[in-house]
């Protein structure tokens, strides 16, 4: 891995931590995703109008991924509202790429290395770490079921856009109309759930929208473009040095506490993702 690709995901990851510390940080949370993801919604129509339209078989993949992406942010949005950056955030990145490893385990009969299972058992143990520091320190419970349901929608979206991008034969196209109608989507979920409560009048939050939908679409359009010019394992691991931007903007900029558990408990996710990366 050259050192521009190296610099260009880690600026990925950042961007990535950034997003979810702008909807942490906006006054509401769930007015700052919805604007963040019709932001994206926005972008990815105005990539989808240029490129051709999809094959039949490529429309039930974006479908099933659609509903993944929204529930995603769905809970995620439920959780921020409930705990803060530095503790939600590396339970919901963390347990996703566990979970992979356990359903390839349970439903595709797949055997683990040696390696993959210390990665699981180091996971398994900062997110325990992670919810001993909820109760420990009288924040909400409640944010770890969410925390962890949104991991769950990213285990499933990381399985299918995989298939759903090969189906297509263009990920750029498949990406484009699956941001599009997970724009749709979630702004229907988000009217439902406030009705017109969920529309922020604010002009500042809706350039902050608009920076957060950039800073997600950028973050995950150089990831693409890393892991053809280095092995995609490593950009993968790398990526994931998002967990400590993370903390870091959570205590720096957001003010929350910065205990030790905490951070002990996102290193060992950490370390646990890189290995299953890698």
């Amino acid at each position: 891995m050259t050192a521009g690709v190296f610099f260009a995901v880690l600026f990925a990851a950042l961007l990535h931590a950034s997003w979810n510390a702008s909807v942490k940080h906006g006054g509401d949370k769930l007015q700052s995703m919805f604007l963040m993801s019709g932001a994206q919604g926005l972008m990815g129509l105005a990539a989808a109008l240029v490129l051709p339209l999809p094959d039949p078989a490529t429309w039930a993949w974006l479908a099933v991924s659609t509903v993944f992406h929204s529930s995603y942010k769905a809970f995620l949005t439920l959780a921020y509202e409930r705990g803060d950056l530095s503790r939600v955030y590396p339970v919901a990145r963390g347990a996703a790429p566990m979970l992979v490893a356990v359903i390839g385990i349970v439903l595709l009969g797949e055997k683990l290395a040696p390696q993959d299972m210390v990665a699981v058992a180091l996971i398994g143990g900062g997110i325990l770490l992670m919810a001993r520091g909820v109760f420990a320190h009288g924040e909400s419970r409640t944010l770890l079921p969410f925390a962890l349901a949104s991991a769950c929608m990213t285990a499933g979206y990381s399985l299918v856009d995989g298939h759903g991008a090969r189906v297509s034969g263009q990920p750029g196209q498949f990406v484009a109309w699956m941001f599009f109608l997970d724009g749709m989507l979630f702004a229907c979920w988000a009217l439902w759930h406030r009705g017109r409560g969920a529309v922020s009048r604010s002009p500042r939050a809706l350039g902050a929208g608009v920076m957060a939908g950039a800073a997600s679409y950028g973050a995950y359009a150089i990831a693409v473009w890393a892991m053809g010019h280095a092995p995609i394992a490593l950009v993968a691991a790398l990526r994931e040095t998002s967990v400590l931007f993370a903390v870091l903007l959570g205590v720096v900029l957001l003010r929350e506490r910065p205990d030790t558990g905490k951070v002990m408990a996102a290193l060992l996710i950490l370390a646990g993702v890189v290995m299953i990366r890698l």
